[in-house]
């Protein structure tokens, strides 16, 4: 069943790449149909690939190889609820170490400019905390992170 909602995601020719990427590294994720242009069009030739339809994490989306004219920004992102350390490195270190950028509080970006939160679920429990003292710790902890370290996010919650 094709899926009422897409989420449609411009590259500068580069989506199956990034759909191929996106489907080795993110668990429930899938490069489907691979779409070529029936003819020329501003940022391409005849028979390019156009767009490419693939999902990440169970989400559908459209790769469209639209050119260069509108890069990702972090404006929008992927948010990837990690359940411990191991998956949080795991995620995190695929997106850098495959030419990505690193940035605060879990935030980094891939090699193609799509943002993504990697964000420990011991992370949001920790900063929708009951206790306005235990949240505030813990926040104040995760604003000096790059990567989410959970030791030192529960460590701050202990006070």
């Amino acid at each position: 069943m094709v899926s009422k909602n897409t989420i449609c995601l411009w590259y500068a020719g580069t989506a199956l790449d990034a759909a191929t990427f996106y489907a080795k590294t993110f668990p429930d994720s899938a490069v489907g149909a691979v779409h070529h242009a029936p003819g020329d069009y501003p940022a391409g030739k005849q028979g390019n690939v156009l767009t490419v339809e693939f999902t990440v994490m169970g989400i559908p989306c459209l790769g469209l190889n639209g050119g260069p004219g509108f890069p990702h920004s972090w404006a929008f992102s992927f948010q990837v609820a990690t359940d411990d350390q191991a998956e949080t490195d795991r995620l995190w270190n695929a997106i850098i170490d495959n030419g990505g950028e690193a940035s605060a509080c879990g935030w980094c970006k891939d090699k193609w400019g799509l943002s993504w939160q990697i964000t420990p679920r011991a992370l949001t429990a920790a900063v929708t905390d009951p206790d306005p003292a235990v949240a505030k710790r813990a926040f104040d902890a995760m604003m000096g992170m790059t990567k989410i370290d959970i030791a030192a996010i529960e460590a701050a919650q202990r006070g």
